[in-house]
């Protein structure tokens, strides 16, 4: 029987600049695989092909999905076998420059013939600062939405019962464990709920909670208290020894946006745009911070200047995403000219090394 693949972000393109979490998913691994060098593409392409390797043979896997480029992965964790390969590039925004000794690395660079590259070294200096020009823009335009949002957010915060917010969650939390506890240090996991990406907001709930017995859909609107609940629940279990996996807003990663409980069979997440859905399941369940925590009559009372701040942040989300499309586009070149410059025997062998390392775990 082919294995199960968990998708999720452990990297974002946020307010607060470019966040990496890959640090957090690889711990506890007795054998990290770091990929080094600047073919990102070939990167993602040597992970996928180890995971689906993984897949055929039954274990089952992680991907990291990368939020510059949804359809590629910055890494695979395989639990089972306690091994990840993951890009290098992330891990060295993860504020860590402390090798460790499970880390085994391999330079995809070496397979670069310098002489090519050489040739196209004008052309390869223009595009990666046009590029970096637009990282810069994007996340300088989500800032600018962050403060936006900011605005959103006081008018229900200045309208919220912050008394009746506690209680529901001290309610929830006594339906989660009441007095249960297991006698071990809790994992903690941080991630990205979603990833703002060139192609927008995308995310993997339905994906992370297929699994989930009982999945609670939080409502409510920016500033009704649904990411401090999620962290209170969050502490709650972590103190009872529950391992739990953090999912962080892609927009702004000091917001929760949900938490999975996998020994407890539990997730609670924000259901509100971009990540809408709604239930689909008889043991899917709402809790509705809107109606139970904020004066019924807000959205009616503030309408439009709640409508006039929605669309200046809509506006601001669309540009930044629109820097972040160039971004990707300007990378794809870059890739182009890489390939270009590539010894393909050398990258084979480079490739055959990285399997051969692998294939010991695997097989």
């Amino acid at each position: 029987m082919a294995g199960k693949v968990i998708n999720y972000f452990a990297d974002g393109n946020t307010a607060k600049g470019y966040i990496s979490f890959h640090r957090s998913n690889i711990e506890g691994m007795k054998k990290v695989f770091i990929l080094k060098g600047l073919l990102g593409m070939e990167k993602s392409r040597i992970m996928k092909k180890i995971g689906t390797e993984c897949l055929t043979k039954g274990y089952n896997i992680e991907l990291m999905h990368s939020s510059r480029d949804s359809d590629s992965v910055n890494g695979i964790v395989v639990p089972e076998l306690e091994f990840a390969v993951v890009d290098g590039s992330p891990l060295e925004n993860a504020k860590s420059d402390e090798r460790k000794d499970n880390e085994i690395y391999f330079n995809l660079d070496l397979a670069l013939n310098s002489e090519r590259l050489g040739r196209l070294n004008h052309e390869i200096n223009a595009i990666t600062a046009n590029k970096q020009e637009m990282y810069r823009s994007a996340y300088k335009t989500f800032s600018e939405a962050l403060l936006i949002h900011d605005e959103w957010e006081k008018i229900y915060i200045d309208n919220m019962n912050f008394t009746k917010a506690a209680e529901i969650t001290e309610e929830l939390a006594e339906i989660f464990f009441g007095d249960r506890k297991l006698n071990k240090k809790p994992q903690v996991k941080d991630r990205f709920l979603g990833a703002a990406t060139p192609k927008g907001s995308v995310d993997f709930i339905n994906n992370l909670t297929e699994d989930i017995n009982k999945r609670y859909f939080i409502k409510g609107r920016p500033g009704s208290g649904k990411s401090t609940m999620l962290r209170k629940l969050a502490q709650n279990a972590q103190d009872r020894g529950f391992d739990v996996e953090v999912y962080h807003c892609g927009f702004d990663p000091d917001s929760l946006d949900m938490i999975i409980i996998r020994e407890l069979g539990i997730a609670v997440f924000d259901s509100t745009a971009p990540h809408e859905y709604f239930p689909e399941r008889d043991t899917d369940e709402i809790v509705d911070m809107y109606k139970e925590a904020i004066k019924s009559d807000t959205d009616e009372k503030y309408a439009s200047e709640l409508q006039e701040i929605a669309q200046r942040y809509k506006n601001k989300i669309k540009e930044a995403t629109f820097c972040l499309a160039e971004a990707k586009r300007l990378n794809d070149k870059l890739e182009e000219y890489y390939i270009q410059a590539m010894d393909f025997e050398k990258a084979e062998n480079i490739e055959n090394e990285i399997n051969s390392a692998v294939i010991g775990i695997v097989c």
